[in-house]
């Protein structure tokens, strides 16, 4: 498992002012979560990363890996046959923080990156993985997202204020 941990000034200090008005803070970590499951899912869609970065396109090995599978190639970084990386984005809320990610294999590879053979060989001897993998970063916070987060908790924080 890999775990990236961000801290967003902005984030950090509403989600501070949130605590000290709330018991649970699950129920806002699920909304945030929620968001940014659907965030990240597009910027699949988008091929870019959190800081706006475009995704390296396919490479021409991969394309040629595909032409000779016969398999129907989405030209889209990311998007292999199953499109399962795409889909597979859940959220973990809990009482103090959430975690987004994907829980695939190769969801760390496709996100930092890989050199050809990093992990070894099959048992046919090929290298795993095959070819180098460029990064693709798809975890983490655009400038968009931190201020939308900074929204949710103001919902939240305006909410606590009027119950009291």
């Amino acid at each position: 498992m890999i775990r990236i941990e961000i801290k967003a000034d902005q984030v950090t200090s509403g989600l501070q002012a949130l605590a000290r008005q709330l018991d649970e803070l699950t129920p806002v970590m699920q909304e945030i979560g929620e968001f940014l499951v659907q965030s990240t899912r597009e910027r699949f869609q988008e091929g870019t990363a959190p800081d706006g970065t475009k995704w390296a396109p396919k490479s021409e090995v991969t394309k040629q890996a595909y032409a000779r599978r016969r398999v129907r190639l989405d030209p889209r970084p990311l998007f292999g046959e199953s499109r399962m990386l795409s889909t597979q984005i859940v959220a973990f809320p809990g009482p103090a923080s959430v975690e987004v990610g994907s829980n695939l294999v190769y969801a760390a590879a496709m996100h930092f990156g890989a050199r050809q053979g990093a992990f070894g060989r099959d048992r046919r001897k090929h290298p795993i993985p095959w070819g180098t993998i460029p990064a693709r970063p798809f975890l983490g916070l655009s400038r968009a997202d931190e201020q939308a987060i900074g929204e949710i908790i103001g919902e939240w924080l305006a909410q606590a204020a009027g119950s009291t």
